[in-house]
């Protein structure tokens, strides 16, 4: 094996994690194939065994192994290069609220002392008007996040700030433009198909199985855009497989397709690491990632987020920069503070220990 880890930096599962996932992806370990065993790796990189337990338990989570009886560790990851017509039936849903919740509420306490603080530290700054993009303190406190937590390799300026994911949808809609067909999933959270429908563009309903979009459907689509919210789709509950996300960039492959990648709720995930996204994945430089503060902080914020691939930074300026940011600068403030001062990702933390708990 040619596995090797740096104890002198970040947790070593995550490093044994994504060396075993990368060599699955790239078919040394195809379907079907055993993993090494836990004590051999143990042995060789001189490492407990619960870092390795803890490595191979995030790989079942996502889909690329499970563990069998008597057999060890076996590769469920499916490499192909062809769709493959999906024969389950289509999905009983899983009731969901989409306005409500069952996890702790973003402390107020916290809230309110973030909001003082940007008060006496920014002063007559509040009352000036936000960059179009959004304040550049905002854009680079979600750019850190999002590379300490996602594992996304990104610039600020590919960051653009919008008050909430409807409005950002309209955005994407003109900048891609009106002439091509989008694919949403069927059943996805109404306000979707509402806001496509009112832009007046053709779209297709692309039905969900267990594990995402139904690969018939994909593969027949004519649409050159695919909406996907990956974890948890509203109302269904399915999180997509690692199967189906690598699917989604086989897919986007071809001249000319990009894909939306809805990402809401993902950081309340119970694993013990955060759901891999489209974005962090594909090679291929034409996924729009988009998340809300609107599960993770508050509602009435109002304060939502896309992250554009490269290739459409400057079209997306040259043809929409001239829109003015719709979030307050204050409120952009505020966010910045909670995610720089590590109260932000502490309280996720905080929900999701208590979310494990709860199983």
């Amino acid at each position: 094996m040619k596995y090797t880890v740096d104890k002198s930096s970040r947790p070593v599962y995550l490093q044994i994690y994504k060396q075993i996932r990368q060599d699955i992806i790239d078919g040394i370990y195809p379907l079907g194939t055993k993993l090494p065993s836990m004590r051999l790796l143990c042995d060789e990189l001189s490492v407990s065994t619960v870092t390795v337990d803890h490595a191979y338990a995030l790989l079942c989570d996502e889909g690329y192994i499970e563990a069998r009886e008597r057999s060890g560790f076996v590769v469920i990851f499916r490499k192909d290069d062809n769709f493959a017509a999906t024969t389950e039936s289509s999905p009983s849903k899983i009731p969901m609220e989409h306005s409500k919740h069952d996890y702790p509420d973003f402390p107020f306490s916290v809230l309110g002392k973030a909001m003082r603080k940007v008060l006496a530290d920014y002063t007559e700054v509040l009352l000036e008007k936000s960059p179009n993009a959004g304040c550049t303190e905002l854009r680079e406190a979600i750019k850190n996040y999002l590379i300490r937590n996602r594992g996304m390799s990104v610039k600020s300026d590919q960051i653009i700030i919008g008050s909430g994911a409807e409005y950002l949808y309209g955005l994407i809609i003109a900048m891609l433009g009106r002439q091509r067909v989008y694919g949403i999933e069927s059943p996805s959270y109404k306000k979707i198909e509402q806001v496509y429908r009112a832009s007046e563009v053709t779209y297709e309903l692309l039905p969900l199985t267990h594990d995402g979009i139904d690969s018939t459907a994909l593969s027949t689509t004519k649409a050159t855009v695919i909406h996907t919210t990956p974890y948890r789709s509203f109302p269904t509950g399915i999180t997509a497989s690692a199967n189906k996300r690598h699917e989604y960039i086989r897919w986007s492959s071809k001249k000319d397709r990009y894909i939306i990648e809805d990402d809401f709720g993902s950081e309340f995930s119970v694993s013990t690491k955060s759901e891999e996204t489209l974005f962090s994945l594909s090679e291929y430089d034409n996924v729009i990632y988009m998340n809300t503060f609107s599960k993770t902080v508050s509602p009435a914020l109002r304060i939502a987020y896309m992250v554009l691939p490269k290739c459409l930074v400057s079209d997306f300026e040259n043809r929409l920069g001239f829109y003015s940011c719709t979030v307050p600068t204050f409120e952009q403030f505020v966010l910045a503070e909670l995610i720089n001062s590590g109260d932000f990702e502490r309280h996720i933390n905080r929900v999701r220990r208590s979310l494990r708990k709860r199983l």
